[in-house]
């Protein structure tokens, strides 16, 4: 598969390493690829400030340093004649948490696999099933983009119920979004993005049962094509609501966050390609104010 082909299915390696999925920036999440696409990425993730990898976690004052391992498997599929991608991605986390329940200061080092985290997406407007061909004559002349989503999360990290942080959340979440392309010219694309994510509960929490309210999110991306396979953007997210009811207690942890961030991608060879971010809470008015690094490796499997 040529070298901008490669790059073109990087909307696969916008995988954030296991950050809550309200707080993701990926740009060009719904850009088209030839059917029967197959894509393994490597990732590897690195956030340092008030972050936690469940922040329903009712600790403040929080400061980590946490790093994430992503593995994962993309491949475009073919639904009702639209271009469709399943991606499935577990990432395995390690690094350390320190921070106050209540009055109670509280530290925690570890490490281990968190929540298997399963998308399917498909284009619902303006990007039918391709062959290589098609995408070839598509990628020369861009049009308008609507597609949705559906990423399951399942609780499949290592959970322990007698302590409060844990690398998997023990509940089931659920997001479904909404997306759309606007090309302004070969070079130019503009991505809007709007969300809801939904959570199960935690029968096993520490301090009782533990519910959480939806968490709906929005983001804008500005995307500069340089070279086919080679392209940058800019990346701005807000996320509202995610309160909490601990053991009947309703808490004010109401989040209003945003993030500002960049992203770049470069191929670097036949079928491979380097993506690398950089994210920074810009507003926080509950929790996640934290810097993130991330790099993916990707590589086309056919």
């Amino acid at each position: 598969m040529p070298v901008a082909l490669a790059a073109a299915v990087l909307i696969f390696a916008a995988l954030a390493a296991h950050s809550v999925a309200a707080q993701e920036l990926t740009p060009r999440a719904y850009w088209p690829a030839p059917k029967g696409t197959k894509v393994l990425v490597i990732g590897y993730s690195k956030a340092e400030g008030d972050v936690l990898f469940d922040p329903s976690i009712p600790l403040y004052g929080v400061d980590s340093e946490l790093n994430a391992g992503l593995l994962a498997y993309a491949q475009t599929l073919s639904l009702w004649g639209r271009t469709s991608n399943l991606i499935v991605e577990l990432p395995y986390v390690w690094g350390e948490t320190r921070g106050l329940v209540g009055d109670t200061p509280e530290s925690k080092k570890y490490s281990g696999f968190t929540d298997l985290g399963v998308t399917l997406s498909v284009n619902l407007m303006g990007a039918p099933s391709m062959t290589v061909e098609e995408f070839l004559t598509f990628r020369a002349d861009p049009q308008p983009i609507l597609g949705a989503s559906l990423k399951v999360v399942a609780p499949t990290g290592e959970y322990e119920e007698t302590r409060l942080i844990n690398e998997g959340a023990n509940r089931w979440a659920l997001k479904g979004e909404l997306g759309y392309t606007l090309p302004l010219s070969t070079k130019w694309l503009l991505d809007f993005e709007a969300g809801a994510l939904f959570f199960g509960d935690d029968d096993e929490f520490v301090a009782g049962k533990k519910e959480q309210e939806p968490i709906y999110s929005a983001q804008l991306h500005v995307i500069r094509r340089f070279s086919p396979g080679f392209w940058a953007s800019l990346n701005f997210n807000y996320y509202t609501g995610g309160r909490q009811t601990i053991d009947g207690v309703q808490l004010g942890d109401t989040q209003r966050n945003s993030r500002l961030g960049a992203t770049f991608v470069f191929p670097v060879a036949q079928g491979h390609a380097i993506k690398v971010g950089y994210a920074v809470g810009w507003l926080t008015r509950f929790g996640a104010d934290f810097d993130q690094f991330l790099v993916t490796y990707s590589r086309v499997l056919n």
